[in-house]
């Protein structure tokens, strides 16, 4: 299974009427921290505070009557959660998510909020995938994943769609995009849309260091995993090992990745605040802080950054605009 640029074009005929085209930011006091202009794809200002609202939509539109009477289930930290959990409120069906013990508990709470059933399981000792199937046998429900789903995948494309002509629209200089990665689904997805539209773009990946399983995968050219999921700030894009749906896409269309520490992603994040008073997520941060702060950047007049969500906990911010 891959996904298509006319995949994507469906999936935003779908869902257009219910995400948010969210806007192209620039910021001079950042582009003189970075040394060139960077446009940051505001992510967090989408419906439920993440890029996965689109996928959320778009899988959830694409399911038979018969599977929307029956539900849905989904593993997620948080975003994916919250994005299935109102995608099945608007289109009338139940949502069961498995979360992480560990999860943030605005996440939970908003899970909740938009009317879905939580069920927790161990991070690093449970496996997500196998309960997640289990409770889908059981059930009947359909399992929407959070990245290795192809009409996941088409919907975070929309996002490459709507990049397209905001380039066009403001004549940018792109050569590059730096975006965040956990599992790779928003990654493919622009990337899929950048190579049908600008062919002259390349996408990066950017995840938190000790996790940077797509961009060790990308070097080598076969899929590896994290030795562990447990231990980083960014809990929203830690996956254990690159998707099998969407690191092919990544092999054939990425320029490679880059990882960057915690204090890095804190630091990106406050920037933000207080350049843009644009409220990240540190997962949604890691591509911001990888164009601040990372050696051997690619070379791009005007850098597009995705900046992928913010459902940030309020001790985690109040770090964030803490530190030096």
């Amino acid at each position: 299974m891959t996904v298509n640029f006319t995949d994507i074009e469906r999936a935003h005929q779908r869902i257009s009427h219910l995400i948010t085209k969210t806007p192209l930011l620039n910021s001079p006091r950042l582009d003189a921290i970075a040394g060139r202009r960077l446009w940051l794809k505001a992510e967090p200002l989408q419906v439920t505070g993440s890029f996965k609202f689109r996928g959320a939509c778009s899988a959830i539109s694409a399911l038979s009557s018969e599977a929307l009477r029956r539900g849905v289930i989904a593993y997620s930290s948080g975003n994916h959660a919250q994005g299935i959990a109102l995608a099945a409120k608007l289109f009338k069906t139940r949502a069961t998510i498995v979360m992480p013990h560990d999860a943030p508990a605005n996440k939970v709470a908003n899970t909740r909020a938009y009317g879905a059933v939580v069920v927790h399981y161990e991070r690093g000792v449970e496996s997500r995938e196998d309960i997640g199937a289990d409770l889908a046998r059981r059930h009947g429900l359909s399992l929407v994943k959070p990245y290795d789903d192809p009409a996941v995948i088409a919907g975070q494309g929309s996002v490459g769609l709507e990049l397209s002509e905001q380039i066009a629209e403001r004549e940018l200089s792109v050569s590059a995009i730096l975006c965040c990665c956990g599992g790779g689904g928003l990654s493919a997805g622009i990337a899929t849309a950048m190579a049908a539209t600008n062919p002259g773009v390349t996408l990066y990946t950017a995840e938190p260091e000790g996790f940077e399983d797509t961009a060790r995968s990308l070097s080598l050219g076969e899929r590896v995993a994290n030795e562990t999921e447990q231990g980083s700030i960014c809990d929203a894009i830690v996956t254990p090992i690159p998707g099998e749906i969407t690191f092919p896409i990544l092999k054939a269309l990425a320029g490679g990745g880059f990882a960057v520490s915690d204090d890095q992603t804190l630091r990106a994040m406050r920037y933000a605040f207080d350049t843009l008073k644009l409220v990240i997520e540190p997962g949604g941060a890691v591509a911001l802080a990888a164009a601040l702060f990372a050696d051997n950047l690619p070379s791009s007049d005007d850098l597009v950054v995705i900046v992928s969500g913010g459902n940030v906990d309020e001790a985690m911010f109040a770090k964030a605009l803490t530190i030096s």
